[in-house]
Protein backbone atom coordinates (compact mmCIF):
# COMPACT_ATOMS: atom_id res chain seq x y z
CA UNK A 1 0.00 0.00 0.00
CA UNK A 2 2.80 2.55 0.94
CA UNK A 3 2.78 5.49 3.22
CA UNK A 4 -1.04 6.89 3.64
CA UNK A 5 -1.94 9.94 4.90
CA UNK A 6 -5.26 11.59 5.61
CA UNK A 7 -4.50 15.28 4.88
CA UNK A 8 -1.95 17.78 4.00
CA UNK A 9 1.07 17.77 6.51
CA UNK A 10 3.91 20.25 7.48
CA UNK A 11 7.28 18.49 6.45
CA UNK A 12 9.99 20.20 5.10
CA UNK A 13 13.01 19.83 2.42
CA UNK A 14 16.44 21.27 2.72
CA UNK A 15 18.27 23.98 0.62
CA UNK A 16 20.44 21.00 -0.73
CA UNK A 17 17.64 18.72 -1.02
CA UNK A 18 15.82 21.47 -3.34
CA UNK A 19 18.72 21.64 -5.57
CA UNK A 20 18.55 17.96 -6.10
CA UNK A 21 14.84 17.71 -6.46
CA UNK A 22 14.45 20.58 -9.15
CA UNK A 23 17.61 20.12 -11.19
CA UNK A 24 18.58 24.04 -9.75
CA UNK A 25 21.36 25.32 -11.39
CA UNK A 26 23.54 28.12 -10.16
CA UNK A 27 22.02 30.22 -12.88
CA UNK A 28 18.44 28.96 -11.87
CA UNK A 29 19.42 30.65 -8.22
CA UNK A 30 19.47 34.07 -9.82
CA UNK A 31 16.35 33.58 -11.62
CA UNK A 32 13.26 35.12 -9.69
CA UNK A 33 11.83 32.02 -7.81
CA UNK A 34 8.25 31.15 -6.26
CA UNK A 35 8.41 28.07 -4.14
CA UNK A 36 4.90 27.35 -3.93
CA UNK A 37 3.45 24.80 -1.19
CA UNK A 38 6.84 25.70 0.38
CA UNK A 39 5.60 24.86 3.91
CA UNK A 40 8.38 23.94 6.87
CA UNK A 41 10.92 24.20 4.12
CA UNK A 42 14.50 25.86 4.11
CA UNK A 43 14.98 26.44 1.17
CA UNK A 44 13.64 29.81 1.53
CA UNK A 45 16.03 30.33 4.30
CA UNK A 46 19.25 28.84 2.16
CA UNK A 47 18.31 31.13 -1.11
CA UNK A 48 18.62 34.59 1.86
CA UNK A 49 21.36 33.13 3.27
CA UNK A 50 22.57 33.05 -0.14
CA UNK A 51 21.85 36.54 -0.67
CA UNK A 52 19.31 35.14 -3.77
CA UNK A 53 15.42 36.45 -3.90
CA UNK A 54 12.67 34.27 -3.46
CA UNK A 55 9.30 34.23 -2.36
CA UNK A 56 7.73 31.08 -0.58
CA UNK A 57 3.69 30.91 0.08
CA UNK A 58 1.39 28.20 1.58
CA UNK A 59 -1.57 28.86 3.99
CA UNK A 60 0.33 27.42 6.90
CA UNK A 61 2.25 31.05 6.86
CA UNK A 62 -0.87 32.15 8.28
CA UNK A 63 -0.24 30.93 11.64
CA UNK A 64 3.04 31.81 14.33
CA UNK A 65 6.75 29.82 14.07
CA UNK A 66 5.11 28.45 17.75
CA UNK A 67 1.75 27.11 16.05
CA UNK A 68 3.77 25.59 13.05
CA UNK A 69 6.43 23.80 15.52
CA UNK A 70 3.24 22.33 17.35
CA UNK A 71 1.77 21.21 13.91
CA UNK A 72 5.19 19.64 12.82
CA UNK A 73 5.64 18.02 16.53
CA UNK A 74 1.51 16.54 15.76
CA UNK A 75 2.83 14.65 12.91
CA UNK A 76 6.28 13.87 13.33
CA UNK A 77 5.75 10.62 14.85
CA UNK A 78 2.87 8.96 12.51
CA UNK A 79 5.18 9.74 9.54
CA UNK A 80 8.07 8.44 10.81
CA UNK A 81 6.39 5.50 11.47
CA UNK A 82 4.45 5.14 8.39
CA UNK A 83 7.91 5.20 6.76
CA UNK A 84 9.04 2.49 8.94
CA UNK A 85 6.00 0.37 8.06
CA UNK A 86 6.92 0.93 4.23
CA UNK A 87 11.06 0.47 3.86
CA UNK A 88 11.02 -1.23 0.72
CA UNK A 89 9.44 1.62 -0.78
CA UNK A 90 12.45 3.81 -0.48
CA UNK A 91 15.83 4.22 -1.23
CA UNK A 92 17.88 4.17 1.32
CA UNK A 93 20.90 5.64 0.09
CA UNK A 94 22.17 9.42 1.11
CA UNK A 95 19.36 8.94 4.11
CA UNK A 96 20.02 5.56 5.87
CA UNK A 97 17.67 4.98 8.21
CA UNK A 98 13.92 6.45 9.64
CA UNK A 99 15.80 7.56 12.10
CA UNK A 100 18.12 9.42 10.34
CA UNK A 101 15.28 10.96 7.77
CA UNK A 102 13.77 12.62 11.21
CA UNK A 103 16.92 14.28 12.15
CA UNK A 104 17.36 15.46 7.99
CA UNK A 105 13.97 16.56 8.25
CA UNK A 106 13.90 18.07 11.32
CA UNK A 107 16.81 20.46 11.25
CA UNK A 108 15.42 21.74 7.57
CA UNK A 109 12.47 22.18 9.42
CA UNK A 110 14.14 23.95 12.58
CA UNK A 111 16.62 26.46 9.75
CA UNK A 112 12.85 27.30 8.73
CA UNK A 113 10.95 27.95 11.65
CA UNK A 114 14.56 29.96 12.89
CA UNK A 115 13.97 32.14 9.56
CA UNK A 116 10.22 32.47 9.59
CA UNK A 117 10.30 33.56 12.89
CA UNK A 118 12.29 36.61 11.67
CA UNK A 119 14.04 39.49 14.08
CA UNK A 120 14.00 39.84 17.37
CA UNK A 121 10.26 41.67 17.47
CA UNK A 122 9.05 38.62 16.02
CA UNK A 123 8.16 40.08 12.72
CA UNK A 124 7.96 37.59 10.25
CA UNK A 125 9.23 38.76 6.36
CA UNK A 126 5.74 38.81 4.06
CA UNK A 127 7.56 39.56 0.97
CA UNK A 128 9.49 36.19 1.42
CA UNK A 129 6.77 34.42 3.10
CA UNK A 130 3.02 34.67 2.40
CA UNK A 131 -0.20 32.89 3.27
CA UNK A 132 -1.27 32.13 -0.14
CA UNK A 133 -2.85 28.63 -1.59
CA UNK A 134 -3.19 27.18 -4.87
CA UNK A 135 -5.42 27.36 -7.38
CA UNK A 136 -5.41 30.97 -6.46
CA UNK A 137 -2.41 33.20 -5.65
CA UNK A 138 -2.09 36.84 -5.45
CA UNK A 139 0.48 37.44 -7.67
CA UNK A 140 0.76 39.15 -11.11
CA UNK A 141 0.94 37.44 -14.72
CA UNK A 142 4.54 36.08 -15.21
CA UNK A 143 6.02 37.52 -12.16
CA UNK A 144 8.50 35.06 -11.68
CA UNK A 145 10.44 33.36 -13.85
CA UNK A 146 10.39 29.76 -12.22
CA UNK A 147 7.80 28.39 -9.75
CA UNK A 148 8.49 25.24 -8.29
CA UNK A 149 6.12 22.83 -6.28
CA UNK A 150 7.90 19.88 -3.89
CA UNK A 151 5.27 17.10 -2.90
CA UNK A 152 1.88 18.43 -2.69
CA UNK A 153 0.15 18.10 -6.39
CA UNK A 154 0.55 14.74 -7.57
CA UNK A 155 1.89 13.76 -3.94
CA UNK A 156 -1.56 14.33 -2.74
CA UNK A 157 -3.84 12.61 -5.73
CA UNK A 158 -5.68 10.36 -2.92
CA UNK A 159 -6.74 14.18 -1.54
CA UNK A 160 -6.58 16.65 -4.30
CA UNK A 161 -8.91 16.69 -7.61
CA UNK A 162 -7.85 16.37 -11.42
CA UNK A 163 -9.95 19.95 -11.55
CA UNK A 164 -7.79 20.88 -8.30
CA UNK A 165 -4.80 19.82 -10.18
CA UNK A 166 -5.51 21.15 -13.56
CA UNK A 167 -6.25 24.98 -11.87
CA UNK A 168 -3.31 24.61 -9.68
CA UNK A 169 -0.99 24.14 -12.64
CA UNK A 170 -2.55 26.65 -14.93
CA UNK A 171 -2.23 29.18 -12.60
CA UNK A 172 1.18 28.39 -11.52
CA UNK A 173 2.03 29.24 -15.48
CA UNK A 174 -0.11 32.31 -15.33
CA UNK A 175 2.59 33.83 -12.57
CA UNK A 176 5.42 32.06 -13.86
CA UNK A 177 7.26 31.20 -17.04
CA UNK A 178 8.36 27.69 -15.82
CA UNK A 179 7.17 25.46 -13.46
CA UNK A 180 9.18 22.26 -12.19
CA UNK A 181 6.24 19.77 -9.85
CA UNK A 182 8.16 16.65 -8.10
CA UNK A 183 7.36 13.88 -7.64
CA UNK A 184 5.58 12.45 -10.29
CA UNK A 185 4.40 9.63 -7.66
CA UNK A 186 1.87 10.09 -5.08
CA UNK A 187 2.31 9.56 -1.58
CA UNK A 188 2.05 5.95 -1.87
CA UNK A 189 5.04 5.56 -4.45
CA UNK A 190 2.91 5.05 -7.94
CA UNK A 191 2.96 7.21 -10.75
CA UNK A 192 -0.40 9.80 -10.15
CA UNK A 193 -3.49 8.90 -11.50
CA UNK A 194 -3.55 12.72 -12.12
CA UNK A 195 -0.39 12.56 -14.65
CA UNK A 196 -1.30 10.90 -17.81
CA UNK A 197 -5.04 13.20 -17.75
CA UNK A 198 -3.54 16.31 -16.95
CA UNK A 199 -0.55 16.08 -19.28
CA UNK A 200 -3.04 15.23 -22.12
CA UNK A 201 -4.90 17.98 -21.32
CA UNK A 202 -2.16 20.60 -20.91
CA UNK A 203 -1.01 19.58 -24.04
CA UNK A 204 -3.90 20.15 -25.90
CA UNK A 205 -3.86 23.85 -24.91
CA UNK A 206 -0.38 24.36 -26.23
CA UNK A 207 2.05 23.96 -22.87
CA UNK A 208 5.37 22.68 -23.41
CA UNK A 209 6.00 19.76 -21.03
CA UNK A 210 8.77 17.65 -20.66
CA UNK A 211 9.78 15.12 -17.66
CA UNK A 212 13.10 15.59 -16.68
CA UNK A 213 15.06 12.97 -14.41
CA UNK A 214 16.98 14.57 -11.83
CA UNK A 215 20.17 13.77 -9.23
CA UNK A 216 17.27 13.13 -6.11
CA UNK A 217 16.23 9.28 -5.49
CA UNK A 218 13.98 8.41 -2.57
CA UNK A 219 10.45 7.33 -3.08
CA UNK A 220 11.82 4.43 -5.19
CA UNK A 221 10.76 5.49 -8.73
CA UNK A 222 10.48 8.69 -7.76
CA UNK A 223 13.56 10.60 -9.86
CA UNK A 224 11.82 12.84 -12.32
CA UNK A 225 10.17 15.90 -12.18
CA UNK A 226 7.55 18.02 -14.75
CA UNK A 227 8.48 20.88 -16.17
CA UNK A 228 6.21 23.04 -17.96
CA UNK A 229 6.13 26.09 -19.85
CA UNK A 230 3.76 28.57 -21.47
CA UNK A 231 2.67 28.56 -25.35
CA UNK A 232 3.93 31.94 -25.49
Amino acid sequence: MGLQLEKVIPWGRSFDEYLRIFALTETDLQRSILDCGGGPASFNAGMCDRGYPVVSCDPIYQFSAAEIHQRIQDTYSAVIEGVKASLDDYVWQDIASPEELGRVRMAAMQAFLADFEGDASGEVDRERYVNAELPHLPFGDSQFDLALCSHFLFTYSDLLSAEFHLESILELCRVAREVRIFPILDISGKLSPRFEPIAIELEKRGYQLEVRSVRYEFQKGGDRLLQVRSPN
